[in-house]
């Protein structure tokens, strides 16, 4: 009887599974961020020219790329308007991190994601790379170095090449050049928002999580990963 019962529960469960999935694939992020998607997607376009032909000399698909980080764009779009960092970049150059930790460019990274690659940069930088990174040892005073974060992350083209570095770490310390391109981008997606400090179960507990927004105040969150995804297959249905 309990079998029974088990197997005829069957199609009540897989369409409720179903119709769950459908909701959270059916929210189109386009028509919810509105002009700040359309934003991002002029800065998409208009960068496009020099942000292509980088990601092809390291080997890195442009559209998984970009729809990592494009969440951030959509992000720094709504916020640069209505938020003053002097005062925090004052304070992360004086005491640190602990004190404050804020994103920071158009690709809204923060400066601990920043030391972070430039401190695991150094496992997957070859002899023959372009992409050099000072690391901290290379500084007599923190001030100094914390200063040299904070103009990287200020510079778009210097913030991609942490995007790259972040792509090539994750390769080697995640094995995501095994996985299929939509569970890959949506395991990079969560993996540069969420943390590479972080065990990849870890990270992977989180894709779905709902913790994504643009705005100063909390409001409705989104998964991260969801939102890249969307402008992927966008992307490619354009293009």
């Amino acid at each position: 009887m309990f079998r029974k019962l088990h197997i005829s529960s069957l199609p009540i469960l897989l369409f409720i599974f179903s119709s769950v999935q459908a909701r959270s694939q059916s929210v189109n992020y386009q028509d919810l961020f509105g002009e700040d998607w359309k934003k991002a997607q002029v800065f998409e376009r208009e960068n496009r020219s020099w942000m292509a032909p980088i990601l092809i000399k390291n080997h890195i698909s442009y559209p998984l790329a970009i729809a990592i980080v494009f969440p951030e764009l959509v992000r720094y779009s709504a916020l640069r308007d209505k938020m003053e960092i002097t005062l925090l970049k004052t304070l992360y150059v004086n005491l640190g991190e602990d004190y404050a930790d804020f994103s920071i460019g158009q690709f809204q990274m923060k400066p601990s994601f920043a030391e972070l690659i430039r401190e695991k940069g150094k496992t997957v930088l070859g002899r023959k790379s372009e992409i050099i990174f000072q690391n901290r040892s290379e500084f007599d005073d923190i001030k100094d170095f914390r200063k040299s974060i904070v103009t990287d992350l200020e510079d778009p083209k210097t913030q991609f090449n942490y995007l790259i570095i972040f792509l090539k770490i994750c390769e080697k310390n995640y094995k995501t050049n095994r996985k299929d391109e939509v569970a890959r981008l949506k395991f990079l997606a969560t993996a540069y928002n969420y943390g590479i400090d972080k065990s990849g179960s870890q990270i992977e507990n989180m894709i779905d999580k709902k913790f994504f927004n643009t705005k100063l105040f909390r409001t409705e969150n989104y998964s991260y990963a969801d939102v890249s995804l969307f402008w992927y297959n966008k992307y490619l249905s354009d293009n």
